[in-house]
Formats: C-alpha cells, structure tokens, sequence
C-alpha cells in the first residue's frame, strides 16, 4: 500500500525531546523494535562518531510516526546505522504506519540503502531483500533461588558439567563470582584488549583497532536510560577477572554484543560460563529476551529457546550509483553467506583464518623483537 508522509531529516543528536519521546513510544508499542540497537540512544552515540549519521522523521498529520537512523556516505550510498556493529535494524514506527521506500530514499538524498540486520516485519523493504537468516535469541524467566538452582532447572543436560568446572575454576584460583554492572572502566579496557587479541588469533578484523569504536563504546558505557543501558558484566575468580560482556539492554531486551576471556583460563569453558550467569542475572533484572545475534555458533545453537528472521539487502531507487554498489556489494556478500552456511567451507575457512592470524601474530613479536634489538 502506498503511503505518503512528510519527511523531514535530522542528525541524531539533534533530536529534540518531544521526538525522542516518540521514538521511545513507537519502541514500546511493538515488540519487533524493543531491541537496544534501535533506540535513539545508539543512533546519538553513533552519530557522535560518524559525520553521516542522520535520522528520517516520518509525520502524519503533524506527528512524529517513524524513525529510520541511517549513515549517508559520498554519492549518496547509504547504510544501516552502525553497519557491521549493530545486529538490529528498522524503520521504527507506530503500529499500521507504512512507506514508500523510493519516496523515502529520495527524501533522505540516498541512491541505495544497505542493511544486513533487517527486522522481519519490515514489509515496505521486502522487494529489496536479497537474503533472510537465523539470528538466535533466548526467552529468559525471571528466576528462584540460587544461580546453580536456575542452571539445574533450566539446563539440566548442561549444568553438572558448568558446576563442576566453576568449582574447579574457584579452587583453582580463587572464589567465582558475578558482577553484572560492572562499573569499573578499567574492566571495560580488560574486555577490548582480550576481545582484540581474539580477533588477531582467528584472522579477524579488530575492531577495536578502530579508535571510534573504542570510543562509541566508551560512550555507550556510560548511557544508563530507560530504552538503552550499557551492561558490562565480568566473571571473576577470586580478584582475577577470567572472563566479561559488554552490551546494551533496553527495557526487556539484552543484545549480546563482545564477549571475550582470558585464554589462561580456556579450560574451565570462561565464555559458556559467562553468557550462562549473564542469562539468570539479566532475566532477574526484568529482561524477557537475549538477542544473541545473527551468526552460525556452537554456544548460540546450545543457547537458543527460537530463532528471528533478519534480511540483508540493498533498497535502491533508480540511479547510476545505486547499480554500481549492487554490483560491487552482492557477491562479496554471496561468498561470504556461501561459506558460512556451509560447514564444510566454514570450518576450513576459520582454519585458515586462524593460521593467518596466529601467522600475523607471530610476525607482530618477531618484529617487537627486532625493533627491541635495534633500540
């Protein structure tokens, strides 16, 4: 069904308090769009980093109906906001609102609009979807009793084994226990430099080689609101911290974002040990669901109570650029989804990646050394 409305755009700090509260009702009156990653509070703290972040306000007879945060880059190719960090995406809007979507690229001066953790119910977007997957999340019941009496309840198949390494772990090195708001910026620094010594050791990208990430996160940290809280969670043994999560959580949605652990302590499963705590505490704190995000992984798959639906894709209207991105873009995402859904390409794939990274690594302290002789 077409749909006009006035269109007007905004960048996102920019957002006055009478649209960030109509944003916060259109979050809170559909389910599809109560995940942390489509407030207005990560649209701002993106927008603090990234001088093409903007937001198109969707008006129906002078109010405020729908949201759609988005970066715009140069020759007007658009994005998601947070592209690659964020593992949800929508048009945020009030219930039964829909729209054009030539009419609203046009409105926010884009030629193609790319996305890769589209929300299901995004129906005016369907044309344009080139994809849809899994994305994992766990529904959480607020618990009774003691931790080790909602893991037996919840997990009965899992649990002996998780018990009995958390007390080996505790005699090991010292009593284990939970903290899940951390409020330590010192821990949150522990976090990305494990998480980046992950990524180097499996040939991944660090992002966290990236400062406006470092930075976005940092600020993310500090956000404590209703729709948008930054989580940092740690696992201690004793006074060592072996293992911790950031992420944000709206009312009733926890996303969860960077994990990490100290690989000293790979053998008592730090990783499981975490996202197990981190799902009783998070269902004590009021939250319903762990989005645990798109991706093919052992743990989600262990984890998992259902599965969402996210599209990927490229919205476009007719225009030079638009052609061009879609045909630089589509197979590099192609062969990327092809192996990932396969595990027998998957698993030779991380191999790989892995010996590249474990090469890289190798290479990095081979030359520390040189560079110490020298000096």
């Amino acid at each position: 069904m077409r749909s006009t409305h006035a269109i007007t755009i905004h960048r996102p700090e920019e957002l006055d308090e009478s649209l960030r509260r109509a944003w916060h009702r259109a979050m809170d009156e559909s389910p599809d769009y109560a995940n942390p990653f489509l407030a207005p509070e990560f649209a701002t703290g993106v927008g603090r980093h990234r001088r093409g972040a903007q937001v198109a306000v969707l008006h129906e007879n002078g109010e405020a109906v729908g949201f759609l945060p988005y970066e715009r880059g140069p020759l007007g190719v658009g994005r998601a906001i947070g592209l690659g960090l964020s593992d949800c995406q929508a048009l945020v809007h009030r219930p039964g609102v829909t729209w054009d979507t030539r009419e609203l690229l046009r409105a926010c001066g884009l030629s193609v609009f790319e996305f890769d953790h589209l929300v299901e119910e995004q129906k005016p977007f369907g044309p344009y979807v080139t994809g849809t997957f899994a994305s994992p999340v766990l529904d959480l019941k607020p618990g009774e009793g003691s931790y080790a009496e909602w893991l037996r309840a919840t997990y009965p198949g899992q649990a002996k084994t998780t018990l009995k390494k958390e007390r080996r772990l505790g005699r090991d090195v010292g009593e284990v226990r939970f903290v899940y708001d951390e409020r330590d910026p010192r821990m949150l620094r522990t976090l990305m430099r494990w998480k980046s010594a992950q990524y180097r050791r499996t040939g991944r990208m660090d992002r966290f080689s990236k400062p406006w990430i470092v930075d976005l996160v940092d600020h993310l940290f500090q956000v404590r609101e209703e729709h948008f809280t930054g989580i940092l969670s740690v696992v201690y043994a004793g006074d060592r911290p072996v293992a911790a999560h950031f992420g944000p959580r709206s009312r009733t949605v926890f996303a969860a974002w960077f994990t990490a652990y100290d690989p000293d302590f790979g053998y008592y499963s730090p990783g499981l040990m975490m996202h197990l705590r981190l799902a009783d505490a998070a269902g004590r704190d009021g939250v319903t669901l762990m989005d645990m995000g798109r991706g093919e992984k052992e743990y989600k798959d262990w984890l998992k109570t259902r599965e969402l639906r996210v599209a990927e894709g490229f919205a476009i209207r007719p225009h030079p650029v638009a052609a061009a991105h879609r045909l630089w873009r589509r197979p590099v995402r192609g062969l990327r989804n092809t192996v990932l859904a396969h595990p027998g390409l998957r698993e030779p794939a991380d191999r790989l990646l892995k010996t590249v990274g474990t090469l890289r690594t190798s290479g990095l302290a081979h030359s520390g050394e040189a560079g110490a002789r020298a000096r």
